[in-house]
């Protein structure tokens, strides 16, 4: 991926270091974690991203679930944009909904990556497996951060 005269990671290279990263890990529905990166992933190239959108929806939890730093983010070959991207995809511990929305509003490409995420994690399918306490709180909290990212639309 080079960018602006610099050697960037490829998103193949991105991807490897994801799901290296999330290796072991499983979603909500005991589903090794590397299938929700990858629908974020191809989700954001669905939807028309770019390929530092791309790259940051490889990465779009790794800070967050604490399975790469925020020194690794900061100092890896990425561009900045998937860098900001990253960064402002991950909520912040005791950080209110609303905080965390304005960031994602206010970082350019971060709201495309956003809508591939919660498109997936608002898939029935994915919902349906869960007890329905679980499915019901997460549709709900899916909902209302559709809501303040203005995405009242489809997916």
């Amino acid at each position: 991926m080079a960018q602006d005269g610099h050697e960037y990671l490829t998103l193949s290279e991105v991807e490897t270091i994801a799901r290296g990263a999330h290796r072991g890990q499983v979603d909500k529905n005991g589903h090794p974690y590397g299938e929700h990166i990858a629908a974020v992933a191809h989700g954001t190239a669905a939807r028309g991203g770019s390929a530092a959108q791309i790259a940051a929806g490889w990465l779009h939890d790794t800070v967050e679930d604490d399975r790469l730093s925020r020194e690794w983010l900061a100092s890896a070959a990425l561009p900045e944009e998937t860098k900001a991207i990253v960064d402002a995809l991950t909520k912040r511990a005791g950080e209110p909904v609303e905080e965390y929305t304005a960031r994602i509003l206010a970082t350019p490409g971060a709201l495309l990556v956003k809508r591939a995420d919660l498109a997936h994690n608002s898939d029935p399918a994915r919902l349906a497996v869960l007890d329905p306490a679980t499915a019901g709180r997460l549709a709900a909290k899916y909902a209302r951060m559709r809501e303040l990212l203005g995405l009242t639309d489809v997916l």
